[in-house]
């Protein structure tokens, strides 16, 4: 059976995690931070409702902190599968994954140093070392190619604009006899973009 549920970016655009399982085999698209609202950030905290050490694939569509900056928390969390995403995203990416635990580190410093939490004493989500570890898992592949990554599952990226390296996905889901495509499109940039290419077109797909 092919299932697609949703863990973030529903009811709110934050915190976007995409969850596909097809079989056995289970794939997130993006593993984005909760951000805004406290009653949003709260949720960073939450043990996600899927098996963690199960997961064996995450795609990302691109680096922004809402679509990779949970990423440490769930290499945390148990998280020792393979991160596939443009080779930009991986720079950007592990650019922004340090200036997160950096700020995490920073936000407990400054609240066990003010007493200004009821958590004796306040841990940061994740810290540097978590960001390191799951940057390690950063695998960079090339756009406009498929991409096979277990027998369930094939991907291949479409570059959008928005960011560098930001990408759309067109991801094809295998069952037994049955086969699935389903797209994601990511965040979508503008035409005429003086720095970033045109957002290109979707590909036929079955969602």
């Amino acid at each position: 059976m092919i299932r697609l549920e949703f863990h973030g970016a529903a009811q709110t655009v934050t915190g976007s995690k995409y969850l596909v399982r097809s079989g056995q085999d289970a794939l997130l698209i993006d593993c984005g931070m909760f951000q805004g609202l406290k009653e949003l950030r709260l949720r960073n905290w939450e043990h996600p409702d899927f098996d963690v050490a199960d997961l064996k694939h995450i795609i990302l569509t691109h680096a922004h902190t809402d679509h990779t900056a949970y990423l440490p928390r769930l290499h945390k969390l148990g998280f020792r599968g393979v991160v596939y995403c443009s080779a930009a995203t991986a720079k950007l990416t592990e650019i922004i994954l340090l200036d997160a635990a950096h700020l995490q580190e920073e936000d407990a410093r400054y609240l066990n140093k003010k007493g200004m939490t009821k958590h004796k004493p306040a841990q940061p989500l994740f810290d540097v070392s978590d960001a390191k570890a799951v940057i390690k898992l950063l695998r960079p592949v090339s756009i406009n190619q498929e991409h096979r990554i277990s027998p369930h599952f094939a991907y291949t990226f479409r570059p959008v604009g928005h960011i560098l390296g930001a990408c759309s996905i067109r991801l094809v889901v295998r069952d037994g006899g049955t086969s699935r495509s389903i797209y994601f499109s990511g965040d979508v940039g503008r035409n005429d973009s003086a720095l970033l290419p045109d957002p290109s077109g979707p590909i036929d797909s079955d969602y």
